[in-house]
């Protein structure tokens, strides 16, 4: 990899504006500062907005060539995802993910990062605001949960085993009607699954070894590239739908996680057949 990443001082930036925007804000938000985006459940509130800002100028100041792709800067200027594909620098932010949570009052949000070189993610943050930790990945290099007291941990997904007995992430709602019949009617065959409504903690869970799989079926990059890499570093299977890699400028087509290839197909055949 030829882009030089100073990982620590990105983590170090997820950090600082989780302490001064997001944390002050947990379960202390005032009457306007929840809005709705496009339904109910897509929200957006001060702390969102907040948070990217403070995120987006430590990157100008620390990687000033990259181009800055933050879910809030997309709401407010569609057309800036398009650039993503020919960038020979950016940086993908997630300032909250888990919005809807964060906004219940519940611990379940983080805050993602991803660093994309031309075309190819190389580098992902996933930081817990609440237990003030980091999961994070350089291509080549694993997948590490690091705490604040400096210790370190190698991540890894746990080996597949029977269908039956697996458990996972099943993001069912961004499905036709019928297609989501036949996937929740597949999933009788695995021993449970559920869905946080946030990818940060369920890419975190896949890489601790908590977890045999996830689905997701919309693809927005600050959703789901940090944690694709992650999961990809951890000894995992990433693919879309149709077997083909997942790409920064994928915003469709689907995407399944398993701990080894064999896994995934038969998840595919079995399970999610779209």
């Amino acid at each position: 990899m030829t882009t030089m990443i100073d990982i620590a001082a990105l983590a170090a930036l997820l950090q600082e504006a989780a302490y001064e925007e997001i944390r002050p804000r947990f379960r202390n938000l005032g009457e306007g500062d929840v809005r709705m985006k496009t339904e109910a459940i897509d929200l957006v509130t001060e702390a969102d907005e907040a948070a990217e800002r403070h995120i987006r100028r430590g990157i100008e100041a620390l990687m000033p060539d990259a181009l800055f792709i933050g879910e809030e800067a997309f709401a407010a200027d569609p057309p800036l995802l398009a650039k993503l594909a020919d960038a020979d620098l950016a940086v993908v932010v997630d300032p909250i993910d888990g919005t809807f949570n964060f906004a219940a009052g519940l611990t379940l949000f983080g805050v993602m990062l991803a660093v994309v070189s031309k075309g190819e993610t190389v580098a992902g943050i996933i930081y817990d605001p609440i237990g003030n930790d980091w999961a994070i990945c350089e291509k080549g290099s694993g997948a590490w949960l690091c705490r604040p007291d400096g210790s370190q941990e190698q991540m890894f997904m746990r080996p597949s085993g029977p269908l039956e007995q697996m458990i996972g992430i099943a993001n069912t709602g961004f499905f036709d009607i019928d297609q989501r019949r036949t996937i929740l009617s597949n999933l009788a065959q695995v021993r449970l699954f559920t869905s946080y409504r946030c990818a940060a903690h369920e890419y975190r869970l896949l890489g601790q070894g908590h977890m045999d799989f996830a689905m997701y079926n919309k693809l927005m990059p600050w959703d789901h590239l940090a944690g694709a890499l992650m999961m990809e570093e951890a000894g995992g299977h990433v693919a879309r739908f149709d077997g083909s890699p997942y790409r920064p400028s994928h915003v469709d087509g689907g995407l399944l996680i398993a701990a080894d290839e064999e896994a995934w197909q038969e998840l595919r055949e079995k399970i999610f057949t779209v």
